[in-house]
């Protein structure tokens, strides 16, 4: 399995507002030790948990973030920035420390999913980067691990990167929705740069070319013998399932074997439970069937309810752009600063101060029953979720592979309360701010006051 690697971009990958204040910084000498955490400040409509992901992502911006000559020289030419900024900049490399929450662990808002310890300027600077990073991959991967739970044991293939924001979104869809129990992706660089396993069938276009469907789907098998799926609805679906069923007699002689079909328009439990009936009578038992075209959880719910025949799913746009809820409420915020908590006070924006630990207990049945979120230093009871992942700019211990992490999100999926599982509405996990924070915050709005 290959290392996860960020794909290239510019280290100006950033919001102004961040190179401002680096300047300011520098120009007034705080260089002192800043601790930064990204959290998300509540859930969006419909959401239970999230599902941590981008962490490895993100390490790795961290980790190679370097200014090039190119980037440093147009920054000056803008006439915004002194030399001094401009000479840090030529040397920049990330001296901090991280602390995180593993990926594929189930979060809920407030918990830190990651903590950046470091001289204020380099603190700073990592910011709008980082959130891109993990706002995105925990998004989608939380959106992905309803759809494994509305759908267990069925197969589901990531779809959407032509309807993604971007190519980077396509990608990041593809890794993020593996990591939640995907069992791939449409996306052919996911593979070469994740070894997510690539899945595809064909398009209408393919049917369209050929004089008739039955030699359409003749001249791909011949083409691609492997993992045959047909796309059987371009005219009539009923009608392209019992063209399969001619042709694999043929096909089989030859030594290749049909995988599957797919249907992909009109009412897909109905056609499902036609085409079944066809495939069976024809001797294609072991035949799967795929759909694609408007997933989601709830239609996965409804498909489950009714038995449908349906083994596999292509989900598009409602995975990779999280329809329901495109974005969620986080922040990377200041919470220490030269060994001071420091604490927003903003309406409907109040942050808890200091450098803060997350503790999860488990009751008898070994579901989550609860967390306890404290400073640091306050154990609580259960289990501590925060663990350091760099030290001075650089790893502490090999990054896991993808098959690790997605294994973390599979065995934590299984442990939340079943209720969350089922994903039933009004159902909030109970997160506890120990006394020690509330103290801490107490006292950090007292120094403001005064």
């Amino acid at each position: 399995m290959p290392t996860p690697t960020t794909p290239p971009v510019s280290a100006l990958t950033t919001d102004l507002y961040e190179l401002n204040m680096v300047q300011a910084y520098l120009d007034k000498g705080e260089t002192g030790e800043a601790v930064f955490e990204f959290f998300v400040r509540r859930l969006p409509a419909r959401r239970g948990f999230l599902l941590a992901a981008g962490l490895e992502d993100a390490l790795d911006y961290i980790e190679t973030l370097r200014f090039t000559s190119e980037e440093i020289d147009w920054l000056k030419s803008t006439g915004r920035f002194r030399d001094n900024f401009l000479a840090y900049l030529k040397d920049f490399r990330f001296t901090g420390d991280v602390h995180a929450i593993p990926e594929g662990s189930v979060c809920f808002p407030n918990e830190p999913l990651i903590r950046i310890t470091a001289p204020l300027p380099q603190a700073q600077l990592v910011e709008s980067r980082l959130i891109n990073i993990l706002h995105f991959q925990t998004l989608i991967a939380s959106k992905a691990a309803r759809m494994v739970l509305a759908a267990p044991g069925k197969i589901l293939s990531d779809f959407g990167l032509r309807t993604a924001h971007g190519a980077e979104a396509g990608l990041y869809s593809a890794r993020a929705s593996y990591i939640a129990g995907f069992s791939g992706a449409a996306n052919v660089v996911a593979g070469q740069r994740y070894g997510i396993p690539v899945m595809g069938t064909m398009a209408h276009s393919y049917i369209q070319v050929h004089d008739d469907e039955l030699t359409a789907f003749e001249t791909f098998a011949r083409a691609r013998p492997n993992d045959v799926i047909f796309l059987i609805d371009t005219y009539d679906t009923e009608a392209g399932a019992r063209k399969v069923v001619e042709l694999s007699a043929r096909l089989k002689a030859d030594g290749i074997v049909i995988r599957g079909v797919r249907i992909d328009s009109g009412d897909l439990i109905a056609s499902a439970r036609k085409v079944r009936g066809i495939l069976n009578a024809g001797g294609l038992k072991d035949v799967i069937i795929l759909v694609s075209g408007g997933i989601n959880e709830d239609v996965l719910q409804g498909m489950m309810t009714e038995r449908a025949p349906i083994d596999g799913f292509g989900i598009g746009v409602n995975l990779d752009a999280s329809i329901d809820a495109p974005s969620l409420d986080c922040a990377y915020k200041l919470q220490e600063y030269k060994g001071t908590p420091k604490r927003k006070l903003s309406e409907g924006k109040q942050t808890w101060p200091g450098r803060k630990q997350v503790w999860r207990s488990y009751g008898a049945d070994g579901r989550m029953s609860g967390d306890a979120l404290s400073v640091e230093g306050d154990p609580q009871a259960g289990e501590p979720l925060i663990e350091q992942v760099m030290r001075g700019g650089e790893r502490i211990k090999p990054a896991p592979t993808l098959a690790q992490i997605r294994e973390r999100a599979a065995r934590d999926l299984a442990r939340l309360p079943e209720p969350l599982r089922q994903l039933q509405p009004g159902n909030d996990y109970p997160v506890k701010v120990a006394d020690k924070l509330v103290a801490l915050a107490k006292e950090a709005d007292a120094r403001t006051r005064r």
